[in-house]
């Protein structure tokens, strides 16, 4: 039985696949690592191509590579796709600092979470299912290099959207929930730079000529935090502040980045319009402020065809103890958007379970590396139930 042998092979490569792990993990790939982020995705591309893939690098002079690669293109049926990124949030550095650690049953270091652990997982279901002889239908594997930057310079999400078409299901394999929660819908994310020019001047000599922009720019934040509508599922974060260089002259420059979160793509026009007003309002005379509109992700919707593949993944995950899942909407944009945007039944979060992802503190449970990878491959052989 496929299915015992899928299980069976990846019990087998335990060690196997945690120095996978390790090794990608201890690869430095921030989103501002280009360098590192390529060498990641080569190391993938190498992977690919010795189970037999069709490998194409999609090469961004400053955003990192995007992979997308196939299997078995001449197979008759609709594809499964596996989906995700290799880059962090983490400065190059990190690694050094923090490198791939086990303690107590869970590993450690930057990325671990979110998502080297499921690159690994996904890397070894597709193993598993050539050991065991699958060859039902093409397996497509689309990996961003710059995703938790929104891919602001790149067009991998219109990658996404074209590789995606005509495919039977895809599976994001985003940080996974400790609670084996699955992901069937998020919210878009939008980003703003918001900036203020002032006038500099000694606070001692000459502290009237004065403009400071840190005071407009606090009065503009303020406004901005109000703009939060939870009953319409839109919140406005401002989480970056800078400006001013010494305590002793008026700040003439200061800047906040913007995050908003939204459960509808229509609800951007009155984001951007909100921002707009509040940057064209002046509290402190003799200041300018400029908005300026970043790229983000759209929202994942949940269609019914998300719902199907949903119920089947809770539904083969009992069948082998794996849990039983639980259908879950979540604020955190991804790629899983552009899929679903494809027509493409998408499941997120199928990646290896932890938490405190983006942080120090960032981990994820070793034993659910080989079972997110045993649930994937069994999930793929159970998709003609779709």
């Amino acid at each position: 039985m496929k299915k015992q042998e899928i299980f069976h092979f990846i019990d087998d490569h335990r060690e196997e696949m945690l120095a996978l792990w390790r090794e990608m993990v201890n690869q430095e790939s921030g989103s501002a690592d280009k360098a590192g982020v390529d060498r990641v995705q080569g190391m993938v591309k190498g992977i690919l191509e010795r189970e037999g893939a069709t490998v194409r690098i999609v090469e961004y002079e400053t955003a990192g590579n995007m992979l997308v690669a196939e299997i078995g293109r001449e197979r008759s049926k609709p594809a499964v796709i596996f989906m995700g990124h290799v880059d962090t949030v983490f400065k190059t550095g990190t690694v050094e600092k923090r490198p791939f650690t086990i303690r107590d049953g869970n590993a450690y270091g930057p990325g671990v979470l979110d998502m080297k652990g499921g690159i690994v997982a996904f890397l070894y279901a597709i193993t598993a299912l050539r050991y065991a002889g699958f060859s039902e239908r093409p397996i497509k594997i689309l990996l961003a290099g710059d995703e938790e930057t929104g891919h602001f310079a790149s067009n991998a999400a219109e990658i996404f959207i074209r590789e995606a078409a005509g495919a039977i299901a895809a599976f994001n394999c985003e940080t996974g929930f400790t609670d084996d929660a699955i992901v069937i819908g998020r919210k878009g994310v939008a980003r703003f730079d918001m900036e203020v020019r002032g006038v500099a001047a000694h606070v001692g000599n000459d502290p009237e000529n004065g403009r400071s922009a840190i005071v407009e720019i606090a009065h503009k934040l303020i406004e901005i935090d109000k703009l939060t509508n939870w009953n319409e599922g839109t919140s406005f974060n401002v989480g970056v502040i800078e400006g001013g260089t010494v305590p002793n002259a008026t700040p003439d420059y200061a800047k906040i980045k913007i995050d908003v979160r939204f459960a509808d793509e229509d609800a951007i026009p009155k984001i951007s319009k909100q921002l707009e007003q509040i940057a064209a309002k002046t509290f402190v005379p003799g200041t300018t402020t400029v908005l300026t509109a970043g790229i983000g992700f759209k929202p994942m919707k949940t269609t019914e065809g998300v719902r199907r593949l949903a119920a089947l993944v809770k539904k083969i995950s009992a069948e082998n103890g794996f849990g039983e899942p639980y259908e879950k909407t979540v604020g955190g944009g991804s790629d899983s958007a552009y899929t679903v945007i494809a027509g493409v039944p998408t499941v997120c979060a199928m990646g290896v379970k932890g938490g405190r992802n983006h942080s120090e503190e960032e981990y994820a449970v070793i034993e659910s590396v080989f079972e997110r990878s045993k649930l994937l491959a069994a999930c793929v052989l159970g998709l003609d139930e779709l």
